[in-house]
């Protein structure tokens, strides 16, 4: 796929990753000198389902870098309904500068990136969050003052928030241990390709259905919520599933004492994480929600603010 598109992780070199993250460091101390960096600018925000975190940072980001985000949900638009993606991707392309989606199918983004003439952005998809991750990863260097060397223990499914994770950890030379409970290990193709990115950055990859294998020593723990939007139905069989997965006070003791908690949010507070845990003092969770701004803003220029 294009570099032109930020669709995957994946899709990036080590050193396109660096830069997004020199970029978004950059921008959250200076955020002045870079409100003309989209001047004129519009971006298409296509959703097919809500979002709290992605919708503000998106729409704000392009305003505050000089432009404007339109939002295109559910009713607005007629994905599947009437108009194929890749007529959408070109309609769309005639009129705005870039488009984010956050939307069910991967295959969504990618047919859009495919026939889009404007930077893509995947806002999330069920395979993938990179934005997350870049935000995310931003938050881990910011904490420890580097990446490399470090080890992140995600403990749960092993969903797109698990995918984008071990992409983004073996890119940076990250190791990545992640702990699911048995029927729900990440992606096989995902994990093939995480190891060959890992051989290539001397990172370490762990998957296992012991969590406290996974957070043994770790610097990082991370988890999410056990049913994600589209899985409600679910939900009880996973709180059954999923016992023992908690990242609780006894979990984080297996981790480094100076291991930093993230989340993703929304949480559930006594289902994934105990709240002694994400309110405690070890939790960056909410400066972990703000990098989404600045590293979504970095994207956004990348992308865009080259085709002035």
């Amino acid at each position: 796929m294009s570099s032109n598109h930020f669709l995957s992780l994946a899709d990036q070199s080590a050193e396109e990753l660096r830069n997004y993250l020199d970029l978004a460091r950059h921008i959250k101390l200076y955020p002045k000198a870079y409100k003309e960096a989209c001047k004129g600018m519009t971006l298409a925000m296509i959703f097919q389902k809500p979002s709290l975190r992605t919708r503000v940072s998106f729409q704000t980001g392009i305003y505050q870098l000089g432009g404007q985000g339109i939002y295109l949900g559910p009713t607005d638009i007629q994905l599947h309904r009437g108009e194929t993606i890749a007529d959408t991707a070109q309609v769309l392309s005639r009129y705005v500068d870039g488009i984010m989606a956050r939307v069910f199918s991967h295959s969504d983004v990618v047919e859009l990136g495919r026939y889009g003439t404007v930077p893509v952005i995947n806002g999330l998809s069920d395979l993938l969050h990179p934005c997350q991750v870049l935000a995310d990863l931003q938050t881990v260097q910011e904490k420890k003052g580097t990446l490399k060397g470090l080890t992140l223990a995600y403990v749960g499914d092993g969903n797109n928030m698990a995918h984008s994770i071990m992409y983004g950890c073996a890119l940076m030379g990250v190791n990545v241990a992640i702990g699911h409970p048995r029927g729900y290990a990440p992606d096989a193709d995902v994990t093939t390709r995480t190891r060959e990115l890992a051989a290539a950055s001397g990172a370490s990859v762990l998957i296992t259905e012991d969590p406290q294998a996974a957070v043994a020593d770790a610097d990082v723990v991370y988890t999410d919520v056990w049913a994600s939007m589209g899985q409600e139905g679910e939900h009880a069989e996973r709180l059954a599933r999923f016992k023992g997965f908690q990242v609780n006070s006894d979990l984080m003791s297996r981790a480094k004492p100076d291991a930093i908690f993230l989340h993703c949010l929304p949480a559930h507070r006594g289902e994934e994480v105990a709240a002694a845990v994400i309110d405690g003092p070890q939790s960056v969770v909410f400066d972990q929600a703000e990098n989404r701004l600045h590293a979504q803003k970095a994207i956004m220029v990348r992308l865009m603010g080259r085709r002035r």
